[in-house]
């Protein structure tokens, strides 16, 4: 319950940043591997409580509270149609991810969003394309596609073989958790070239500002097991 166990320092990055003529400590936890039989607030009220301060933000990774919410799924499970193989082949991967370039992923996709939304998607994704105009699929498909996350080697195991969906009601989760440890909560898309705020427990919350101070990714991206961490302004 003290410290030592759940805070730890991630070597391959400086979790102190400057941002805005301000110094910010961002804090790793780490957790045991969280599954579905997990509750989020649980969780982190567990291995969070005992070290946040008045001042603190929490943030948490989206596929810890997708994997709590059942929202996780073993590759090998996923049968994908042949519209989603077809599919798959017209996405650009790039090195944030593979995104929905695999057919597992895609025929997520379809089930998440519908057939319709990501053909529509595609097709004119496709046309903006030619035209040099990229990442229009993704918009018009939404936050449900692009907030999967395929398997990728470096993820912890066992989810290094499964496709996880975006949280569901990522605000309400959000607010649900601050209101249990009393302090602001984010959940956050990271990834070492940046990232997004999918929720808020407070709208006062700027997602620049969160963003910015985050950028580089303090809790890592493969096997550091801290899906959560804290801001920790400097004074």
């Amino acid at each position: 319950m003290s410290e030592k166990i759940n805070f730890i320092s991630n070597p391959k990055k400086n979790l102190k940043i400057e941002y805005n003529n301000k110094t910010y400590l961002r804090i790793p936890i780490k957790t045991h591997v969280i599954t579905k039989e997990d509750n989020i607030v649980d969780v982190v009220k567990k291995y969070a409580l005992n070290l946040i301060q008045s001042q603190d933000i929490l943030f948490i990774t989206e596929k810890a509270v997708a994997i709590t919410q059942g929202r996780a799924f073993p590759v090998k499970d996923i049968k994908p149609r042949k519209l989603a193989k077809i599919l798959s082949h017209f996405v650009t991967k790039t090195p944030a991810g593979i995104g929905l370039g695999i057919p597992e992923t895609m025929e997520m996709a379809l089930r998440e969003c519908g057939v319709l939304k990501i053909l529509f998607a595609a097709l004119i994704g496709g046309i903006c394309k030619l035209f040099g105009i990229k990442g229009i699929f993704y918009k018009i498909a939404g936050y449900k596609a692009s907030s999967i996350d395929g398997p990728t080697p470096n993820t912890l195991p066992p989810y290094n073989k499964y496709v996880v969906l975006g949280p569901e009601n990522p605000d309400l989760v959000c607010k649900k958790i601050s209101d249990e440890i009393g302090i602001p909560v984010v959940i956050v898309d990271l990834n070492d070239l940046g990232g997004k705020i999918l929720g808020k427990s407070n709208n006062n919350l700027l997602d620049n500002e969160l963003l910015g101070i985050l950028k580089d990714n303090p809790l890592g991206q493969s096997c550091e097991q801290t899906p959560l961490g804290i801001i920790r302004e400097l004074k």
